[in-house]
């Protein structure tokens, strides 16, 4: 079935000022595997007069094979299917691609050259990114109808090896795009584009899910419930999102499991963890720059954020797991994995799971993460300046103290001597505010208050995913709301 391209905006308008330069082109696009960055370029050059060179590197291939494949498409694309001799090396393949682009004498058509898996492409000792340093610095990059697109999962490789690049390809990158998962408004056009019409409550709960990752979206079926289909995409046998997990990380990392080692213990740490901390509670990773490494190249692939919580700069940084699909794996599947490689799980196990209490505690955590994801819509409904600085904060007190805790989910430190601070909520109902409930609130604010010495005005306001029933304590204390709603609406 063939989806129409669902929002990327600001990607789209990236590739038209980079197609339609009167000089030539050099793009990085990365982005985890499975986040359409392949169907992004190839629906946007598809609709475009030009020559679309494209060639992927075959995961494990040996050199000879991506040779073969890239020969292949050289012929295919410039001379019709007439065999050419091939490379016995990337320099004579890409002088192969270079004789075929000078052959072809419109001036005014524009080549783009995609490149994509590049990593794939660029095995041990291959002199791959050697012979693309000398071909873009010596031949590409003096003549203005090319475009090139180098892509790829593994965005810490892109990064490296090519955004970053201290060689012959330092500073050469003109564009890059770092290609994210739909948010909740994009995921809605996606589905309702495959005939899928869900409310934007069952939405969420997929996004709980999926994370809004487009290729696990494409295999859902029309007709059937959020809690229906989360079932047939990760409690039946050998199921997509039980086989994902180990793929999904063999394809972005070396040594793959160490990074999932790094993720188990943040996983554990709802409101994150430091650096020092994860490193010590990590037994398979060697302290120091290896790990430091690996948590960077985990945030660029958009699995955690790092933060430094609100006032405790000195306590250094701190990480959270924000990956939806990954939180849902570590807690849902992973428990009965073994069952689903081997049968099913009983129909209805889903439904049933979906009511107890270990989800609606779940869910919570899940919808805070998805309400990180979308601070540009919270600051735009509660009327704060995208300047501010958004954090959260939590007060743990020593072990002999008497003293209670404190935990701020998100606040708004704004411009204005202002800080908006957040409650924020997932329940299926209205969110009641009552007396004791209101008295907790205050205890919160004057512990922040307290320990962080602030002498800014603090406004409090509720992230509901249901609303929240109107009560004397919610018109006393609660300046602004944002509500599920408030998520789908991008403009």
């Amino acid at each position: 079935m063939n989806i129409p391209l669902i929002g990327r905006e600001p990607e789209q308008e990236i590739l038209r000022d980079f197609f339609d330069s009167s000089r030539p082109e050099f793009l990085a696009i990365y982005g985890r595997r499975r986040i359409g960055k392949t169907y992004l370029i190839k629906q946007f050059f598809n609709k475009i007069e030009c020559i679309f060179f494209t060639v992927t590197g075959v995961k494990d291939g040996k050199v000879s094979l991506q040779l073969k494949r890239f020969i292949k498409e050289i012929e295919t694309v410039f001379y019709k299917g007439t065999e050419i001799k091939e490379g016995k090396n990337w320099f004579e393949a890409f002088d192969s691609l270079t004789e075929a682009i000078e052959k072809f004498t419109l001036r005014e058509q524009r080549i783009v050259l995609f490149f994509d898996e590049f990593p794939w492409m660029a095995t041990h000792r291959s002199g791959l990114l050697q012979a693309l340093e000398y071909f873009w610095n010596h031949k590409w990059s003096n003549d203005s109808r090319i475009k090139l697109i180098i892509c790829g999962s593994s965005a810490s490789w892109i990064i490296n090896k090519i955004i970053n690049n201290k060689g012959g390809l330092h500073n050469r990158i003109t564009r890059k795009i770092k290609l994210m998962p739909f948010d909740l408004e994009e995921t809605n056009l996606f589905l309702q584009a495959r005939d899928i019409k869900l409310n934007y409550k069952q939405i969420t709960q997929l996004y709980m899910v999926t994370g809004g990752i487009p290729y696990y979206l494409l295999n859902l079926k029309t007709g059937f419930s959020s809690t229906q289909l989360i079932e047939q995409l990760a409690f039946q046998h050998n199921s997509l999102l039980l086989k994902e997990f180990d793929n999904l990380f063999a394809s972005l990392f070396n040594n793959a499991d160490d990074y999932v080692d790094l993720l188990r213990v943040i996983a554990k740490n709802r409101y994150g963890i430091t650096q020092k901390e994860l490193i010590k509670g990590s037994r398979k990773i060697s302290r120091g720059g290896g790990a430091v490494r690996k948590l960077i190249e985990l945030e660029e692939a958009g699995f955690i954020i790092s933060f430094t919580p609100h006032l405790h700069y000195k306590r250094g940084i701190y990480y959270r797991l924000i990956d939806e699909y990954t939180l849902f794996y570590f807690d849902w599947i992973e428990p009965v994995r073994n069952t689903l490689q081997k049968e099913s799980l009983e129909a209805g196990y889903w439904s049933v799971k979906q009511n107890s209490p270990k989800w609606h505690s779940w869910a919570g955590y899940a919808f805070e993460a998805i309400c990180y994801k979308h601070l540009r819509l919270i600051r735009k409904k509660l009327n704060i300046s995208p300047a501010s600085i958004s954090n959260g904060w939590r007060h743990v007190p020593t072990a002999k103290s008497k003293e209670r805790g404190a935990q701020i989910d998100l606040l708004f430190d704004r411009d204005d001597d202002t800080i908006t601070l957040c409650e924020i909520k997932y329940t299926h109902e209205p969110f009641i505010i009552d007396k004791e409930f209101a008295e907790n609130l205050k205890r919160k604010i004057d512990v922040f208050k307290k320990k962080t010495r602030t002498k800014k005005q603090l406004f409090l306001a509720m992230i509901s995913a249901n609303d929240i029933k109107k009560t004397i304590y919610s018109e006393e204390m609660i300046t602004g709301v944002v509500v599920l709603e408030d998520f789908f609406r991008k403009k």
